[in-house]
């Protein structure tokens, strides 16, 4: 092997550094210095170093009831995406190449749709007097407030992380071989059976991928709540902003921003865990088929 050949791997590893350096300068360093901040007092303050600001997030009797929401408002918005998208993502894998195309199309449209404009459509939809205010009176439930309410904010929320959910789904239900069920079938499983121990095991890769993807994106969501809900009913990333832009409470805010990315991270080093188990049983599958 001559010296050219031996350097070009190393000289690969250079393409990576204008990406790094980006990543360093958007990511890290703003991560870095939120961090230094939500260990120091303010100037005012004489300065130095504290957990104050830690200690403010669980005894401030605010914090946590807000935290306490956004997760709620989260979870229920990843439910909602799961329940509507793994129906969705099976359907796209048993159609033809036309039609799935046609589904893949519906599916994206959020997407190609400015963050604005979608939230602005779903403030006309769901306000009083709209169409869904108007149908709801028509079948009976009554006067029901959309705007302004956990309610709509969640419905917002699901359409517009509906897209998360399916791609992964699809992309994992893609790849199962439906022989496996007819396999099943022909030795005497029923349809039901066949899915929940087949079917099911070999798409919960997928599964968690979706499911990890949009309750870490409701977390921080905070254009849908600010327009659609209501102070009183406020989630993490309207807390930070206003502890930024009117309390001027910076080391508060960097605080709970780091709060908000643990509990992110601690969510990934799950998934990663659990999919990595799910892809050995994936291999196993599949060698077992082979």
């Amino acid at each position: 092997m001559t010296t050219s050949q031996r350097r070009r791997p190393r000289a690969a590893w250079l393409l990576l550094v204008p990406a790094l350096a980006l990543l360093a300068g958007v990511l890290l360093i703003p991560l870095g210095q939120s961090l230094v901040r939500s260990f120091q007092l303010p100037p005012s303050a004489g300065g130095g170093w504290t957990v104050a600001s830690y200690v403010q997030l669980f005894t401030d009797g605010v914090t946590l009831t807000v935290l306490g929401r956004t997760a709620t408002t989260a979870l229920i918005v990843t439910i909602v995406a799961f329940a509507l998208g793994y129906p969705y993502a099976y359907l796209m894998t048993r159609v033809s190449d036309t039609t799935r195309a046609l589904l893949l199309v519906v599916v994206l449209i959020p997407f190609w749709t400015s963050v604005m404009a979608r939230n602005f459509a779903w403030l006309t939809i769901l306000q009083r007097g709209g169409p869904v205010h108007t149908a709801l009176s028509w079948i009976g439930l009554g006067d029901i407030q959309l705007v302004g309410s956990q309610i709509g904010v969640t419905i917002a929320m699901s359409q517009v992380l509906l897209p998360f959910m399916v791609l992964p789904l699809f992309s994992s239900l893609s790849g199962i071989d439906r022989r496996l069920l007819l396999a099943a079938r022909g030795l005497g499983s029923s349809p039901l059976a066949a899915f929940w121990k087949i079917y099911w095991p070999l798409s919960r890769g997928g599964v968690v991928a979706g499911l990890i993807l949009v309750f870490t994106l409701s977390l921080g969501f905070y254009v849908t709540p600010a327009l659609l809900g209501s102070p009183q009913q406020s989630l993490i990333a309207q807390l930070l902003a206003q502890r930024t832009t009117q309390l001027l409470d910076f080391a508060g805010a960097s605080a709970l921003g780091m709060l908000v990315l643990v509990v992110t991270l601690a969510l990934v080093w799950w998934a990663n865990r659990v999919g990595g188990a799910v892809s050995a049983i994936g291999v196993v599958a599949t060698s077992g088929k082979s």
